[in-house]
């Protein structure tokens, strides 16, 4: 379930809003990177980067996820690294990865609890565990935090984009350059609060920055590794789409495809590298390709 915040202050210091709003409300600042946060600063519409000075009305709105009630289900999980403080693992396509609006059970949150026992979920109901998610249909590598510090350390990372995340992809048509940059914002659209799109306007939505490069071409479509350099909702799949070249398979920005009509989204997160939220040390983790994106390959490829 969804739990609903409204604040509003008077900043007394100056600074960027999110570094203001954070030390004067108590909320982490990881919050001002929530795809629902709405900031305001003076009645127009701010990111969590804008600068404010003393005297400035500031108004942040934002939907955090609480887990209340929720029960262990004994799923397995495909894990490529376990320690003390983190959990990697190779997701499955079609594995939701928290509950939500419909959804309450077979997630992988229902996984970590039977796995470490109700302690698991904090008793302030924050998201248990969960830095960053995946898609439902996006499979492949994903860390969650075991502990408070681990779960506080690797936010930070995320947020300051000291992680490298790289997807692997089918898009549609043949792209011509083998290395370029998608620089567009990303914006809920206003048709469907459930849906994104892109735009070219700097003030409108959040900055998304997408970085392809070409692996193979293949029939009527391009293999390739995407870097993302910001982590927004469905930032590759809307990227791809504005630039004429949908994922495979894609069900919400996807173009349908009569010969390969029963091909289920082809996006891989395909590495991940981070520093350890205890030592520090630089990790690098990769999950290989499943067996049904391999298929497509190879089918594209006759």
């Amino acid at each position: 379930m969804n739990r609903h915040h409204e604040y509003s202050l008077i900043a007394d210091i100056p600074g960027r809003l999110d570094a203001v709003a954070s030390a004067s409300l108590d909320i982490p600042r990881s919050v001002f990177s929530l795809d629902s946060a709405l900031l305001v600063i003076n009645g127009k519409a701010a990111k969590k980067s804008s600068k404010v000075k003393p005297g400035d009305a500031i108004s942040i709105e934002y939907d955090e996820e609480v887990f209340e009630g929720l029960e262990g289900e004994d799923i397995p999980l495909d894990v490529l690294y376990e320690d003390d403080d983190i959990l990697v693992i190779d997701k499955a396509q079609g594995m939701v990865v928290h509950p939500g609006a419909g959804i309450h059970n077979g997630t992988l949150v229902n996984a970590l609890i039977s796995r470490y026992g109700d302690d698991f979920i904090s008793s302030d109901d924050e998201r248990p565990g969960i830095v960053h998610r995946l898609d439902k249909d996006t499979s492949g590598v994903m860390v969650i935090a075991k502990n408070e510090n681990a779960m506080q350390a690797l936010q930070r990372q995320f947020a300051e984009r000291e992680t490298e995340k790289h997807y692997r992809a089918l898009a549609k048509g043949v792209i011509p350059e083998m290395h370029g940059f998608i620089d567009f914002n990303i914006e809920r659209d206003p048709r469907d609060r459930k849906l994104f799109h892109a735009t070219e306007r700097k003030d409108r939505g959040k900055t998304a920055l997408t970085e392809y490069s070409v692996i193979r071409i293949l029939h009527r479509y391009t293999l390739l590794d995407l870097h993302i350099h910001t982590g927004r909702t469905h930032q590759i799949r809307v990227h791809l789409k504005a630039i004429g070249h949908p994922i495979l398979g894609d069900p919400l920005y996807g173009v349908r495809d009569p010969e390969y009509s029963t091909a289920t989204l082809m996006l891989h997160s395909f590495s991940l590298d981070l520093n350890h939220p205890v030592t520090g040390e630089r990790m690098h983790f990769e999950a290989k390709l499943p067996e049904y994106f391999e298929d497509m390959v190879k089918k594209l490829s006759d």
